[in-house]
């Protein structure tokens, strides 16, 4: 349970460095006009996000959950395949990768790197850690209940404020 207990805490690290990136974006980005979008929703992405880490420890540690060589080691590599999607994301997008929803007008939209090949790849990388990093040491509980919350977030919210907000953009 402790190697357990420094991935999560790792991850929370790894949450407030894109929250590092996401800021000097931000900045950036109103600094040359830029509009946001679904700042109603932001403060409950930003809780369910918390949530996922802290209920992981919790539900590993309260109820003592296993580890189970096929099962954690599977889903470590997908922790770590969407890691690296979530970073080619980030790299791809350069200035205009945010946790917000922030359009500078104007501003072309990227079809390079991941966005080749789907329209929202850095979500698709939020769906697999939302199951995986639970299920590494079997916190199933964790994985049903931040899946369904984020489905109803990513699905309700965010993708069609995403969605209206990116056809500000350039083609």
């Amino acid at each position: 349970m402790i190697a357990y207990t420094v991935l999560i805490v790792a991850t929370g690290i790894e949450r407030l460095v894109e929250l590092v990136i996401s800021r000097r974006n931000a900045s950036f980005a109103f600094a040359h006009g830029g509009v946001e979008f679904g700042r109603s929703h932001f403060g409950w992405m930003v809780a369910l996000h918390t949530g996922l880490l802290a209920a992981c420890l919790a539900e590993v540690w309260l109820l003592d959950r296993p580890f189970i060589p096929v099962l954690g080691w599977s889903m470590l590599v997908l922790v770590i395949l969407s890691q690296g999607l979530r970073y080619w994301c980030i790299v791809t997008l350069r200035r205009q990768w945010n946790t917000r929803v922030i359009v500078v007008p104007g501003s072309r939209r990227i079809d390079a790197g991941p966005y080749r090949l789907m329209n929202h790849p850095n979500y698709l990388a939020v769906v697999v850690e939302g199951f995986a990093l639970p299920l590494v040491h079997t916190a199933w509980i964790t994985a049903i209940v931040f899946t369904l919350l984020n489905a109803v977030l990513l699905l309700g919210y965010r993708l069609p404020v995403e969605k209206n907000a990116l056809k500000m953009l350039a083609s």
